[in-house]
């Protein structure tokens, strides 16, 4: 029998580069080259001291700012020459964020932050997207500050927040730079225990992945992969899965 075909990844980068101030003289390559794979189900870490390029890959794969060079497939779907309009549909399908700065709307609740995506995306939160959004809230320790708003929330609660609201929609990808960067070691596990659940808490055709970037040697050791950043190129894994750099 032939051998059956690897699945399709659910994020890959195919030699993907990024300048800045393209055609002037202060043109500036700021990531090299940079290929990997991440299969459903995964839960990956990005790591790499300050400036090596991170935020800049991050941006790069939520499709927030498009590539100079290479491809970004989501589902192995090529997102090169898509129209501003379809990478915001397909972003907002498939990709979750927790930011290191969390982006509440400072006039609407906690609840109703986390209810944001839906309200964007469909009009008017379902019945079964409130009661999601109260559980996620209760999950990530927030059980009886529903209805506070930001202003009254310490930061870590409003980056507790801010996951949530990542989580609402269940999407394929989940993207979180430092998201327990504000919160106590306590919360801190459970919150990573939540997006931990959340790469499998799908059937097997449809796990998510989730992409942490993190300073936190102690958080990225528990990821089931590592990839490092540094001067803007990826450092070449050891003892990597099958999902593996290419």
């Amino acid at each position: 029998m032939p051998t059956p075909l690897p699945s399709t990844p659910l994020l890959e980068l195919r030699d993907v580069r990024k300048s800045h101030q393209i055609g002037t003289a202060l043109e500036t390559e700021v990531l090299h080259g940079i290929s990997l794979r991440i299969q459903a189900g995964e839960f990956c870490a990005l790591t790499g001291a300050s400036g090596s390029g991170k935020s800049s890959l991050l941006n790069l794969i939520g499709l927030l700012e498009s590539a100079t060079a290479g491809d970004i497939l989501l589902d192995g779907q090529s997102t090169t020459g898509l129209t501003s309009a379809q990478r915001t549909r397909l972003r907002g399908r498939s990709i979750g964020f927790v930011f290191q700065f969390h982006h509440l709307l400072p006039a609407f609740t906690a609840l109703e932050n986390v209810l944001m995506p839906a309200s964007i995306a469909h009009g008017r939160p379902s019945p079964a997207q409130c009661q999601r959004a109260q559980a996620l809230l209760h999950r990530v320790g927030l059980r009886g500050h529903e209805h506070k708003k930001p202003a009254a929330l310490s930061g870590g609660q409003q980056q507790r927040v801010a996951i949530a609201r990542a989580l609402l929609l269940s999407p394929r990808l989940l993207l979180a730079d430092e998201p327990t960067g504000n919160l106590d070691s306590h919360t801190a596990a459970e919150v990573f225990a939540l997006l931990r659940e959340f790469s499998h808490e799908k059937e097997q055709t449809q796990r998510s992945a989730c992409l942490i970037v993190t300073h936190d040697p102690h958080l990225a050791a528990r990821c089931d992969r590592q990839f490092v950043m540094q001067d803007g190129r990826l450092q070449p894994e050891s003892d990597t899965p099958a999902a593996s750099l290419r």
